[in-house]
């Protein structure tokens, strides 16, 4: 299980070369975790992010939050 405080994004975050180009995809869906993320950087709410995309739940919210900081984990352990 990825190192993420007891997250396992691995069953809501996938990566297939023939959706969104192999970006890692909330369930398979045509929603990225970069989608998700680039709207909660721009100051959305979970609620708003749910509301923009409306099978979008907070489980997969948290995953995308999981997924990115375990990808930062692995690549700051890389640069060290």
């Amino acid at each position: 299980m990825p190192h993420n405080l007891g997250m396992n994004y691995a069953d809501l975050i996938s990566q297939d070369p023939n959706v969104r180009s192999g970006k890692p995809c909330i369930r398979g869906m045509r929603v990225t975790v970069s989608d998700v993320l680039d709207h909660l950087a721009n100051g959305l709410s979970h609620e708003q992010v749910i509301e923009e995309y409306p099978y979008v739940t907070e489980e997969d919210i948290r995953a995308c939050l999981a997924f990115a900081a375990d990808r930062e984990r692995k690549l700051n352990a890389r640069i060290n």
